[in-house]
């Protein structure tokens, strides 16, 4: 009898089973699948019962934990019951891992110690300790020492039975609550943290929060109370499940997931609270206002989470109206609350339940067995153009790590994906469906190719519950309503291309249609999202297509068939069941229905026939089915070919008849060619950042294998007739490859002719022309890809030609290289150039620039090795290279871009001219502000535009108040005359504001030097004229020319010199004042009285009055007051200070020169014809012999100079 035929009626219900063995384990004959759709596209998980374990003496268990890191088991029972079991897999076939794995128990010990019945069982996986406890009260802490549990430490109280025990997240201490309302926090090692006795409340349950900073304690009477981890009081926890509860309850679990494997979703509840009635709600945090709340509708005995918060089992008993006691079940749901199925459990009372680590398995405690069930998670991945694709949770990100495992060469590509929702594949592409955002009620259809780079994103208003995909079309339906999305992939997308697809959605190649509407085929969909909102009594349940058909399943069991690609409903077909999955053949012929109980079923959609009522219809179910299915898939090849999972089992059916059995885990990730390839993502994900190949299962299906080993065995002409009688082009393409082997031509081209394969057709035409039968084999053995054989065997016939052609065609440059080098005779330079270049890309694809220049440089491939070079930012290099290469050669310009990009303008500039672009030169040394270069440039290339070039950026600069700037800028393209002009006025400005007199002095100089510069700049112009062949009467018109320019700058030169005159006697006056130079002071200041246009009239005479009433000289100082008196500039206010200060010095000394003075009275009023002034020490210069500047033309005493080494004035160097 088929396992699962007859016996199982479909539900999910499980007949009763016999008693087994004491202590056995045998896998259960008779089992059911079950599943649930969930509101994020269909069944998040298959079920069904396994094994059995019974329990010697038939003990009642009481309770059971499953070690999440070792796998041990401990169950707890009357009488003093303790047993430790482990299930041990057998990992000897590498095809036979995970579930399909045999396992058998490796360790049953009976742990010997308690004496009364053991009610609590817990482990502390970190440290390796189980913790139990009994109804006498009696606590046993066992370790585990050379492969056994032993007895380590022992507690009684002897007051109270203990009701609950929970050991923190990282299994340091451990919290134990007593009926009577005792609490002891103890430590790993057996120590006394602290105890505490809340009077007056019966204790049941407790459990530690993720961080180890609270507690929870569940009371007998229902409720929970928050206390932190010091045993202080917090809150009650507001319980919103119990509402309009009325009677006695009692809590039935509490558990709460650490997040140790990361959360599905961030903030994702992870709190559950159940009760004995069925209410459940579950929490994000103990404080949570908002819970999910959940009503199973059972009489609950216990609740756990699985290892990574995805699931939580929900065990317990459930009335049947048909029958006349309750019913074991255990019923799944997400954090959200969303009900994914309900297992049925034989016995008479199920009392306890736990997960294993890697949350594929169930153990439940049921009357004195124990059951395990198999869980089938609908993992988010898929499988495209040899990559599988899978996402999985980490701890430490919210989002989900979507993994594109290329298996052909194991390279692996990343991408995190917020709110992931499903992954379909079809050929090289995959669409990852996501929500938009957590506030938005958007969804985002991404479609990727296999490395996982995002080729085009739909934004759509609908929520992709299910998700199908061709080669042309994208299909996502809510439960509502379907979006179709015609995609378009082009490597390079033309102007038009581009154009055509930003008018798609007016083109209609979006479009979405309500399930209840009754589409033509003609473009009568548009994108009108308000079409989703409309309800449906028959939601859509799980959809499919082909390049063909669109076929749509409702929960009613109607099943919509629509046209592809204008979307048109052809058909309605009605089933018995609720779809889960769907899934076409490669002709379109035929339907594969999994429904939500795991039944197989298939209809023949084209099918013609007379139902009941005698009337003709189109479509017929088929008389296959096949129970506890959760997985399958057809061939892309041959319609009546399909692979199918039932439970650990592969079948392959040809026309409904199935072969033998394979015993695998696997998903089927592809069916073509004969072959199965499937992947075994329970082990894949135990370690998903590291995927190994091991993962990946090939199986051969039964003729393929036949034909395999009638040619080994029996010969080719049988083989063949077999073959005739089974054609398939795979089998034609192993008979052909066979005949090969053995030279058989005739043979091998009758079989590629059936296999169509016209590139062998022509290899056996060429085979048959060779001469040799060495030859023959050799290109055989090339054709099988055993390329190093073939190679050494056209060495060996000294064919070393042969073998270059051969890696030439290849493209393996590094054996082409090894060969010309090796080779005996003249290597052909131009193949060496060849390959040398060939292994430069090589190394230059994989950026490994250095490797790449040695191989370009003896490839001569200078173009590659510039490249090179400006990636490696070897400049040397580069700037030699440019060297090397001949007037306007080719590659000159982009060298020169490539020094401008990194601001080497000397470099750049040489490689232009050496072009001969000498405006892209000039433009080069404009781009980095390098002017004096450019006006040079510009002038021996006979350029004119530089000086408008200059005044544009100058003007910018000015405009950006960047004075300076606009001052260098000119200074460096030494266009001296506008620079000066520049800096006289920023000084006149500065001197207006009243700056620091030597700031102000500063500037002045500067200008005045500026100026001098372009005197210089003229003269040396006129000369380098006069020495050209111009004649008498030109070179004295520029000289006349020459001389009207000079004395037009004379008088701004004169300015400049002369602010800087009058600031530097203004600061050398008040110098010698203070140092007590008094009437070298006078002397000084008497001569500002001729820089009244420059310096503050009011300043000028204040510090000469100042100077002479410290020299006694009062005659002076009262001609001084005077003028002050007199300024107009000043207020009636200042005037009368300076009045008071004037009487207040002069009644008291007369209004005469103590000492003559130097001076005379005219130098008081001023005059032409002066004598010189030294700017050392501001005394007028008698003496012939005396040092004059020859930057300013300034003067200084002949025995003050021997005191400087810079000119007073200008600070140029002395001598």
């Amino acid at each position: 009898m088929r396992p699962g035929s007859s016996s199982c009626q479909g539900d999910g219900s499980f007949p009763e089973l016999l008693v087994l063995p004491i202590g056995g384990v045998e896998p259960l004959l008779v089992v059911g699948l079950s599943g649930h759709c969930d509101p994020l596209g269909g069944p998040t998980m298959f079920f069904y019962l396994t094994k059995k374990i019974s329990i010697p003496n038939k003990v009642k268990l009481k309770c059971i934990s499953w070690n999440k890191e070792q796998g041990f088991i401990a169950c707890g029972g009357e009488d003093g019951l303790l047993k430790v079991l482990k299930l041990e897999t057998q990992t000897g076939d590498a095809k036979l891992r995970g579930l399909a794995a045999p396992s058998n128990l490796s360790m049953n010990q009976n742990l010997e110690g308690h004496s009364g019945s053991v009610q609590v069982v817990t482990w502390n996986e970190q440290y390796q300790k189980l913790t139990t406890s009994d109804e006498n009260g009696l606590i046993i802490v066992w370790m585990f020492c050379k492969g056994s549990w032993f007895e380590e430490m022992i507690n009684n109280r002897n007051k109270s039975v203990v009701r609950s025990m929970s050991w923190n997240a990282d299994g340091q201490k451990i919290c134990i609550v007593y009926e009577d309302g005792a609490v002891i926090v103890g430590s790993v090692d057996g120590n006394r943290i602290w105890g505490k006795d809340l009077k007056g409340l019966q204790l049941c349950h407790v459990t530690w929060s993720a961080d180890s900073k609270v507690l929870l304690f569940g009371m007998a009477n229902g409720e929970i109370h928050i206390y932190d981890n010091q045993g202080h009081f917090i809150i009650k926890m507001k319980l919103s499940c119990l509402v309009n509860v009325t009677g006695a309850i009692s809590i039935a679990g509490i558990h709460w997931y650490h997040g140790t494997e990361g959360y599905v979703e961030p903030d994702c509840p992870c709190l559950a609270v159940c009760f004995d009635n069925g209410r459940c709600q579950i929490m994000r945090h103990e404080n949570d206002q908002n819970p999910v709340l959940i009503d199973t509708g059972m009489y609950v005995v216990g609740i756990q989470w699985n290892h990574m918060g995805s699931v939580l089992a929900v065990a317990g008993s459930q009335k049947v109206a048909t029958q006349d006691k309750d019913v074991n079940i255990v019923q799944f749901y997400t954090p959200f609350g969303e009900h994914l199925g309900t297992l049925k459990v034989p016995g008479k009372e199920i009392s306890a339940l736990s997960w294993e680590g890697s949350g594929l398995k169930i153990a439940l405690a049921v009357d004195s067995f124990i059951y395990f069930a198999n869980i089938r998670p609908n993992y988010k991945w898929g499988y495209c153009s040899n990559t599988v694709v899978y996402a999985y949770t980490k701890p430490d990100r919210p989002e989900y790590c979507v993994v594109f495992w290329d298996t052909k060469n194991n390279e692996k590509y990343l991408k995190y994906v917020k709110g992931l929702i499903s992954i379909t594949t079809c050929g090289d592409f995959c669409i990852l469906a996501t929500k938009a955002d957590e506030n938005h009620p958007q969804f985002v259809l991404v479609l990727c190719n296999s490395i996982g780079t995002p080729l085009d994103p739909k934004y759509i208003d609908i929520v992709p519950l299910f998700v199908a995909m061709t080669k042309t079309h994208v299909i996502a339906a809510s439960k509502e309503a379907f979006y179709t999305w015609q995609y378009h992939v082009a490597k390079k997308l033309t102007a038009v291309e581009i154009n055509q697809i930003t008018r798609s959605r007016k083109e209609g190649r979006e479009r979405i249609y309500h399930v209840d509407d009754t589409p033509s085929g003609s473009m009568d969909g548009v994108l009108d999202y308000s079409k989703a909102i409309q309800g449906t009594r028959d939601p859509i349940c799980a959809i499919t297509a082909s390049d063909k058909i669109l076929i749509v399943g409702r929960e009613s069991g109607t099943i919509q068939r629509y046209s592809l690609p204008n979307v048109g409903l052809i058909q309605k077909y009605s089933l018995n069941c609720r779809s889960y999955q769907l899934s076409l053949n490669c002709n379109s012929s035929r339907l594969a229905i999994i429904d939500i109980s795991g039944v197989l079923t298939f209809f023949d959609l084209d099918a013609r026939v007379t139902d009941s009522t005698g009337q003709h219809v189109v479509g017929e179910l088929l008389k296959l089915e096949r129970k506890d299915v959760w997985d399958m898939k057809w061939a892309k090849d041959n319609p009546d070919l399909f692979a199918m999972m039932e439970k650990t089992r592969m079948y392959v059916f040809r026309n409904l008849d199935p072969e033998e059995p394979i015993q695998t885990s696997g998903y089927i990730c592809n069916f073509e060619d004969l072959e199965i390839k499937s992947v075994l993502l329970d082990e894949l994900l135990k370690d998903p950042e590291r995927p190994n190949k091991d993962y990946l299962v090939n199986f051969e299906i039964r003729s393929l294998r036949d034909s395999r080993a009638l040619i080994e065995k029996v010969g080719i002409e049988d083989a063949s007739q077999f073959i005739e009688d089974n054609p398939h082009p795979r089998l034609w393409r192993l008979l052909a490859e066979a005949a090969l082997q053995k030279l058989d031509l005739h043979t091998a081209e009758q079989a590629f002719v059936h296999c169509k394969d016209y590139q062998g057709i022509k290899f056996v035409k060429r085979l048959g022309k060779l001469l040799s039968e060495s030859m023959k084999q050799t290109e055989v053995v090339g054709y099988f890809g055993r390329f190093e054989e073939a190679e050494r065997m056209y060495l060996e016939m000294d064919r070393r030609d042969l073998a270059l052609g051969l890696r030439l065609k290849l493209g393996d440059w590094f054996r082409v290289f090894h060969l010309l080098k090796t080779g005996s005779g003249d290597a052909d330079d131009s193949l060496l150039e060849q390959a040398n270049n060939a292994i430069g890309d090589y190394f230059a694809d994989r950026q490994k620039w250095l490797n790449a220049v040695q191989y370009y440089v003896q490839g001569r491939n200078q173009e590659r090795l510039a490249e090179c070079y400006y990636m490696l930012e070897d400049y040397d290099g580069l700037e030699n290279l440019a060297i090397s290469l001949p007037e306007n050669h080719k590659l000159l310009p982009e060298i020169a871009q490539m020094f401008v990009r990194v601001g080497m303008c000397e470099q750049a500039v040489t490689a232009f001219l050496k072009c001969g672009q000498p405006k892209a030169a000039v433009d080069t040394c404009v781009h980095l502000n390098q002017w004096n270069k450019a006006v040079e440039l510009a002038k021996n290339h006979s350029m004119k535009e530089i000086g408008s070039l200059l005044a544009r950026y100058a003007s910018h600069l000015l405009e950006k108040n960047k004075t300076l700037d606009a001052i260098e800028l000119y200074r460096k393209a030494n266009y001296f005359f506008d620079a000066a002009k520049l800096m006289f006025k920023i000084a006149d400005e500065e001197a207006k504001k009243g700056t620091k007199p030597l700031r102000v002095k500063k500037l002045y100089v500067l200008s005045a030097l500026l100026v001098e510069q372009h005197h210089e700049q003229m003269k040396n112009a006129q000369r380098g004229k006069a020495r050209g062949k111009n004649s008498e009467a030109t070179s004295a018109l520029a000289g006349l020319l020459e001389e009207e320019v000079l004395s037009t700058t004379d008088r701004f030169t004169d300015n400049a010199w002369r602010g800087a005159e009058a600031y530097h006697f203004f600061i050398l006056a008040q110098r010698q004042l203070y140092e007590g130079y008094v009437d070298t002071a006078l002397k000084t200041a008497l001569h500002l009285k001729d820089y009244e246009d420059i310096i503050p009239a009011v300043e000028i005479y204040s510090l000469l009055a100042l100077c002479a009433c410290a020299s006694r000289a009062f005659g002076t100082c009262s001609k001084a007051f005077i003028k002050l008196t007199s300024l107009e500039t000043l207020s009636s206010e200042q005037k009368q200070q300076y009045e008071d200060l004037a009487l207040e010095i002069f009644t008291k000394y007369t209004s005469t020169d103590n000492r003559k003075s130097e001076l005379d009275d005219s130098l008081m009023e001023g005059g032409e014809g002066k004598l010189p002034t030294c700017v050392a020490t501001g005394s007028p210069i008698t003496e012939y012999q005396f040092w004059m500047c020859g930057v300013c033309k300034h003067c200084v005493l002949a025995q003050e100079i021997s005191h400087y080494s810079f000119c007073p004035l200008c600070h140029s160097p002395v001598g």
